[in-house]
Formats: C-alpha cells, structure tokens, sequence
C-alpha cells in the first residue's frame, strides 16, 4: 500500500511540475490547433475527392485530424525523449537507481502526470476548436477511450524508455531520437490514418506498437474498430500486449544499465 502512494505523490509531481511550464503549454495548445485546421481542410479534400477512403466518412477524418493534434503532447508524439537521458550523459543515473522504488516504474509513474496535464492543456484545446469549427464527432464509448488512451501514454512511455536507456550504449542518442521520431510520426497515424495505407504496408503499420499509440485509440473514439482490431477487446489486448512487451524489454534494460554502472563504478 505504501508503493501505491508514493506512485500516486510521484503520478501528481509530474503533473505538477509541468504545470508550471503554463506558457509552453499555451503555446503548444495554439500550435496544435494552428496545424489542426490546416491539416483538416486538407483531409476534407482528399475525402471528397475519395468518399469512403479507408472505411471513414469527412466527418471522422476531420475528427481524427483534431484527435491526433491532441495526442501529441500526452504521447509526445514527435519524438521528444525523456529526461531520463541526459541523467545517464550527466552520470546521475547511478542516483537514481538507489531509489526506494523501480527506476522504470518511478519514471512512468511521473510521465504518467506530465502526459494528464498536456492532455489538459494541450489536447483539450484543439480539440474544443475542431468541435467549434467543424462540429467533431463525440466519442462512441466515453470510458472505454479514456482507458485506451491511458494505455496508449503507456505504451508511448514504453517506446521512449527504450530510446533513453540506449544511451547508456551508445555516445550520442540524438540519431536514436530522430530515427524514434520518424517512425513513430509515420506508423502511428500521426501523418495520415493507417486504416488508407494498401496491403501489406497497411496490415504491418497496424501491428506495430506505434499504432497502439494513436490509431487504435482514435477508432476507439470513433467506434470504428469492429473489422479492423477484433472490437473493443482486441484494440485493448493489442495496446496491453504491446505495453508488456515494451515494458518487459524495458525492464531487461534497466537490469543491464545497472549492472553496467556497478562495472563501471566498480
């Protein structure tokens, strides 16, 4: 029980401490629905050039558009890495892996918060402006979008995790992030629904975990996942398959990063 508290004191540090960057997070939040109108009048035009693509009508592609804006900062979508990083550059990692709780359990706990107040202050507003303009579609299953949602921060969490333990390999992780960023903006449907990629492409965009991030939570939203992820079900054991599978890899890492630091450290 007193695991539990400290995870939730450290669950409200995240979300407090990013909430004293209000500034960043405004100017983020005017960005995101900057992009998020340009971006829907060019979806608009590619469905109504193309009605029915990809099993979606213009009415879910522009709210999938103001969706994706919002996921950005909660998933940090773009490859923002964790602090988590430079600590391992800066040697203070030895610190942290004396603390009274698991380092990576410690660290999702308070990306947990960060990711709750961007959802707040970067996610709500775009989203609110494609309603206002646009008139977005309502979430088919309010609570069961909320729990795909926490699952897709944790599976973006485990992804990011992996980049930053690298560093303990490699001298400069800034190609790691960039490569992260790539591949994370492309498979995730951040750039373009993976429910229009062809074939084959499409089948393996959509088995990635990068499409637990975004695309299964924005058809959960939409109630469009009966074909395509076996229903409610299957998009939440792809997103919990994916997680363990990250986390656990994540928890082999971290084992390795500490007995490198012992090595090390002698």
């Amino acid at each position: 029980m007193s695991a539990f508290f400290l995870y939730v004191r450290l669950v409200r540090y995240g979300f407090r401490r990013h909430a004293t960057y209000w500034g960043a997070a405004a100017a983020g939040a005017l960005t995101n629905t900057v992009f998020g109108v340009l971006r829907a009048y060019v979806l608009i035009a590619l469905w109504e050039s193309r009605p029915g693509l990809g099993g979606y009508d213009v009415g879910d592609a522009v709210t999938f558009c103001f969706l994706t804006q919002a996921f950005i900062g909660p998933m940090q979508l773009f490859g923002a890495g964790l602090e988590l990083s430079r600590r391992i550059r800066s040697g203070d990692i030895a610190l942290d892996l004396v603390r009274p709780a698991p380092l990576q359990m410690w660290t999702l706990a308070e990306d947990l918060g960060r990711a709750a107040y961007l959802f707040l202050a970067r996610g709500l507003p775009p989203t609110l402006t494609g309603a206002l303009l646009f008139g977005i579609e309502p979430p088919a299953d309010a609570a069961a979008f909320l729990v795909c949602l926490v699952l897709a921060v944790v599976v973006g969490f485990g992804w990011r995790y992996l980049i930053a333990m690298a560093a303990c390999w490699v001298l400069d992780d800034r190609g790691l992030n960039v490569m992260s960023a790539v591949l994370t903006t492309f498979f995730s449907g951040m750039m373009l629904p993976l429910v229009i990629f062809p074939g084959r492409l499409g089948s393996l965009a959509r088995s990635l975990p990068w499409a637990a991030m975004v695309q299964v939570p924005a058809d959960v939203y939409l109630g469009g996942i009966g074909d395509r992820t076996g229903g409610l079900a299957g998009a939440l054991a792809f997103q919990c398959l994916w997680a363990a599978v990250l986390l656990g890899l994540g928890a082999a890492l971290t084992a390795a990063a500490r007995r490198k630091v012992v090595i090390q450290g002698g």
